[in-house]
């Protein structure tokens, strides 16, 4: 038996290999050199001693980037900046022939509080001009750009979950309060643990064509590849290597976008990893909310002599969001392998470390390794929208009979487990060995400090019911708005149809006429926002403002226009004091026009649409009432336009419907207009009353917040 305890199965005879080109993967490329970096203090350093070395090109991919995040937490000794932005600036200006490409995702408004501000300003105008920053918003609805990929050269590559952006840097060690981890100097975020793999070779020139072709997709642009390979060895001295002379196969999801069909690499090929598995599955996710992986995972655990599972999760997800979403639909999972296990064959762990007090370790990396036989480590969870909406890259290693390959592969998954357990990797393995059972070796070191601990369900019965079906919450296809509305609907409306869909085809035709107007007549000239905001500060003081607000609300509300960007135009229009007035009307009214609109109508004849009807979640709508209106306006799972009508058509009554979206909206609204007119003011000179007077609104926004928070945590421990 091997050190790691596993017994050494091999490669039975006429088996077909895991790693097949066109079906479980997309290239397969030969890597000289294979370096597992475990959590940001071993990549950041890695990824800028490579940079170092460029020559002609860097390629970066990344979910989010942030101009000042720094690569380094201490000072460089090389005589170059430790932040990314000015580091990859004076690089591009001392080698002439080097461009740099970074590629992020152009990020859905809900996030725009926790990304930087002017990225773009501050990645392309104020650097270098060969540096190429772009926003990548080329995707279906309601998917992001999620893969993380550097490119040196087209000669060294890397892949993992890490993001060049803030809250990514920690030691192994995920000390509670180790200051490194600020990236401002004061506020030190939550322990952050993640996997990036590090080839060269073949491998990493499949990873810069990856690069090249999703630079083309999101931008329009063919990017050439390095026209010659440097003389010297890229491969940076300082950083040790696991694995040599190994194939490295590229793995992808792409969701089917315009001409594009949809890429399922990833899915493909863990299924069926886990329908082959012998001995053991190790998972570590950030999510665990996939029913593909869970329908696979119970098939094995139901198995009289199926292997053994092993899961690591974080104990809670980043966000309040998250939280009450993928939390809750996580525990749905894990109700159901729980259920199937019925040979104690499943362990399902969190890393635990002493003295977090409030927070924990944002278990963040993506592994998967199956016997000692296969890795897989990358960018996707193991949700729906890694599976088939999101573009995700993963790179895998297959052992192919081969005792040096087993050996690199459970390298990967004993670092994990021995950082997790906090022990020498030599003492897990004596632990394996003696065990013959990963599950008994670790049970035999977990312990009172950090350790691994077991994962409890946590989830309400109240709090489950106010989540919608999977395919809402994490869907794997773009959502499209008839499905939406299906799934939210209640079924028990018998207004007559005909009359419904000739109030829809009037409003779609009213739409339409608008739509042409404003591309074809000189209309078009207050949809530009300058000139819109010109016209709109004229109103300032006027009794007419809040009028010609309402009209434009209920315009756009009609035209499923986003109302995060009506709130933010009316914030620089008129202010922080009138323009949260004013938002909050128009939005309100807005609201209750659409809602009329969905009662009038009726379910009957929206149902008439589409032939995909009825869920748990329409039934939930009418049963909860205020608390969901409340629930949908702070957790916005769907479009605001599309929330109303839906309301409307189903059983809410008006004035759950009228109080739930005031209250809901209350402290988001008041926080955009600040956020906006904060703008205006560091373009004018500010003075102390309009800091004093942002500073309290800020503040008050908290509050509401909060207060909101605390009240739907209360009507749900009561109703559990």
């Amino acid at each position: 038996m091997p050190a790691s305890g596993v017994p050494d199965t091999g490669k039975t005879a006429g088996e077909k290999p895991f790693l097949r080109p066109g079906e479980t993967c997309w290239r397969i490329g030969h890597a000289e050199r294979v370096r597992y970096l475990v959590d940001g203090e071993q990549f950041f350093p890695a990824f800028r001693a490579a940079a170092l070395e460029a020559e002609h090109s860097i390629l970066i991919l990344g979910w989010d980037i942030h101009s000042e995040f720094k690569l380094l937490r201490e000072a460089a000794d090389d005589g170059f900046p430790v932040g990314l932005r000015d580091f990859l600036d004076a690089l591009v200006e001392r080698k002439k022939k080097l461009h740099v490409h970074v590629l992020a995702w152009d990020f859905a408004m809900i996030l725009a509080p926790d990304r930087e501000w002017a990225v773009s300003y501050k990645m392309g105008w104020k650097t270098h001009d060969r540096i190429h920053f772009q926003l990548d918003g080329n995707h279906p609805a309601g998917a992001s750009h999620h893969q993380k990929v550097v490119v040196v050269d087209d000669r060294v590559g890397f892949a993992g979950g890490l993001d060049f952006t803030l809250g990514r840097w920690d030691s192994r060690q995920h000390r509670p309060d180790d200051p490194r981890r600020s990236d401002d100097g004061h506020e030190i975020p939550q322990p952050y643990h993640d996997v990036q793999l590090m080839v060269d070779g073949e491998a990493a020139l499949c990873l810069g064509e990856l690069a090249r072709e999703r630079w083309r997709v999101a931008t329009g642009e063919k990017l050439a590849p390095p026209r010659s390979r440097p003389a010297h060895d890229p491969w940076p001295q300082s950083v040790a290597v696991d694995l040599e002379q190994i194939p490295v196969a590229v793995l992808r999801t792409l969701p089917a976008c315009e001409d594009r069909p949809a890429v399922r690499e990833v899915e493909r090929l863990l299924v069926e990893a886990i329908e082959r598995a012998r001995e053991c599955i190790y998972l570590e996710n950030q999510y665990f909310t996939a029913p593909v992986i869970r329908d696979a995972l119970v098939a094995r655990l139901q198995e009289d002599d199926g292997p053994e599972v092993v899961v690591v999760l974080p104990e809670w997800t980043d966000g309040w969001l998250s939280q009450n979403t993928m939390d809750v639909l996580r525990e749905r999972v894990l109700r159901c392998l729980f259920d199937a296990d019925r040979h104690d064959r499943l362990r399902v762990y969190y890393p635990y470390q002493v003295g977090l007090d409030g927070q924990c370790i944002n278990q963040h990396a993506k592994v998967t390794v199956v016997d000692e036989r296969l890795l897989c480590a990358g960018s996707a969870n193991l949700n729906n929208r890694s599976m088939g909406l999101d573009s995700e890259c993963n790179l895998a290693i297959e052992d192919g009979g081969e005792e040096h390959r087993r050996a690199g592969i459970v390298l990967l998954r004993d670092r994990l487990l021995a950082e997790h357990l906090d022990v020498g990797i030599e003492k897990l393995r004596e632990a394996l060995g003696r065990e013959a059972s990963p599950i008994r070796a670790i049970e035999s070191l977990r312990s009172s400090g950090r350790s691994l601990r077991p994962l409890e369900l946590v989830v309400s019965k109240a709090r489950d019911a106010r989540i919608p079906e999977t395919a809402i919450a994490d869907p794997e296809h773009a959502i499209d708005r008839e499905y939406l509305l299906g799934q939210l609907v209640a079924g028990e409306d018998k207004r007559p149809a005909r009359r419904g869909l000739f109030t829809l085809a009037a409003i779609l035709l009213l739409a339409l006429l608008l739509a042409g107007a404003w591309r074809w007549t000189p209309l078009n000239e207050w949809v530009d926002a300058r000139t819109l905001l010109e016209r709109l500060a004229v109103l300032r003081g006027n009794w007419l403002a809040p009028l010609v607000v309402i009209g434009i609300y209920l315009i756009g509300g009609f035209l499923i226009f986003p109302v995060t960007l009506m709130i933010v135009g009316t914030g620089l229009a008129f202010g922080a004091v009138y323009g949260f007035f004013y938002a909050l009307l128009g939005a309100e009214i807005s609201a209750l026009a659409s809602y009329a609109i969905g009662q009038y109508v009726g379910h009957d004849a929206i149902r008439h649409l589409s032939d995909r009807w009825v869920s748990r979640a329409s039934r939930y709508l009418g049963r909860q009432g205020l608390l969901a209106i409340v629930t949908l306006r702070i957790v916005p799972v769907a479009p605001f336009t599309v929330v109303n009508l839906v309301a409307g058509a189903s059983h809410i009554g008006l004035r759950d419907f009228a109080l739930g979206t005031l209250l809901g909206m209350l402290p988001g609204t008041l926080a955009l207009v600040v956020l906006s007119d904060q703008i205006v003011s560091a373009i004018r000179s500010p003075d102390a009353a309009r800091i004093t007077l942002v500073v309290g609104l800020l503040i008050l926004a908290g509050l509401l917040f909060w207060g909101l928070r605390y009240w739907v945590t209360k009507r749900e421990t009561e109703e559990s």
